[in-house]
């Protein structure tokens, strides 16, 4: 059965280009011309807040070129989820929260005033970076190098071992996390977007119930994206035949090509979501795998969120 159509909800009527991403008690929908993010504040309330997208439907040619576009799709992407994520942590601070402060966290307010929370962030995404070098690139290529000394393996051989190690800790760092609370329910507001999204492109009524009716697993999820990069990464690696014997030249190889490397997932992924084939079938089918892990079944009030954000962001007259 195609992964678009069930017996219920017959196939779906259009492919959209609606995109989203789960926040904190929140989710973010980005559309042709505008983005919308919608919180489930403390209250109770739904806060929502939309914003235009720069360029809209008359974007600039590197963003509309093949291999290219993708490259550019991702860095967008990535600055614009990290900025949602951090004002829908803000919505969660209460006054009390506030009050709550110890006495470095006002030290450092005082000090550094409206700088402050630029330089967390700058620090968190430096401290981010350098874990998944540290994990994806580098502790791979130092395993696989120190088993060679013991054990002669053929370079192709060693860019697939290495490949598969990548995916492993992917998986499992997402399995471990979904085992937190705050992430478990992160993952329901992940669910929750694919949900809404799924229903919207069968064309039904944006119900709760409606929405509750669909899959969770999306072919254009960012779970499934990872995972393309990471395996096209062996590909890319086995073509440029990176050297194993130093690893920190290896890994500075491996993050020169990153944008080869994305810019085919990014093409992958586009037709995955926009083909109904047995090849796109089986080129989606590991990404939604994955996503069992990296959504959950929402609740009704995160897919309230989901809805309120989706709405706003529907192009005039439908897509």
């Amino acid at each position: 059965m195609s992964k678009n159509t069930t017996p219920e909800l017959g196939e779906e009527k259009f492919k959209s280009k609606i995109g989203g991403q789960a926040v904190i008690e929140g989710v973010m929908m980005r559309g042709i011309d505008k983005a919308s993010m919608a919180n489930r504040l403390p209250s109770g309330e739904i806060d929502l807040e939309i914003w235009p997208i720069r360029g809209g439907k008359n974007l600039p040619w590197y963003r509309k070129a093949p291999f290219i576009r993708g490259i550019f799709s991702f860095g967008i992407s990535m600055i614009d989820g990290y900025k949602c994520l951090m004002r829908a942590a803000d919505k969660q601070i209460t006054d009390d929260d506030a009050e709550e402060e110890s006495k470095f966290e006002k030290w450092l307010s005082e000090k550094l005033g409206d700088k402050l929370m630029p330089i967390v962030s700058g620090i968190s995404v430096v401290v981010g970076l350098g874990l998944a070098i540290l994990l994806f690139m580098m502790l791979p290529s130092w395993i696989l190098k120190l088993i060679g000394n013991f054990v002669e393996i053929p370079d192709v051989v060693k860019n697939i071992i290495e490949g598969l190690f990548k995916i492993a800790i992917f998986v499992g760092y997402t399995a471990l996390t979904g085992k937190m609370s705050d992430m478990r329910r992160l993952y329901e507001y992940h669910g929750a977007e694919h949900k809404t999204i799924a229903c919207y492109e069968h064309g039904r009524e944006l119900t709760v119930e409606n929405v509750k009716q669909h899959c969770r697993f999306h072919p254009r999820c960012g779970t499934s994206f990872i995972f393309l990069v990471l395996f096209i990464s062996i590909f890319v690696n086995s073509v440029f035949r990176l050297s194993w014997e130093n690893v920190m030249l290896r890994v500075l190889c491996k993050l020169a090509l990153l944008p080869v490397v994305m810019g085919l997932a990014y093409e992958v992924i586009r037709l995955a979501g926009k083909y109904d084939n047995p090849v796109m079938r089986a080129v989606s089918a590991p990404g939604l795998w994955i996503q069992r892990i990296t959504t959950k079944e929402p609740k009704d009030d995160e897919i309230e969120c989901a809805i309120e954000a989706l709405k706003a962001v529907i192009p005039e007259g439908g897509e």
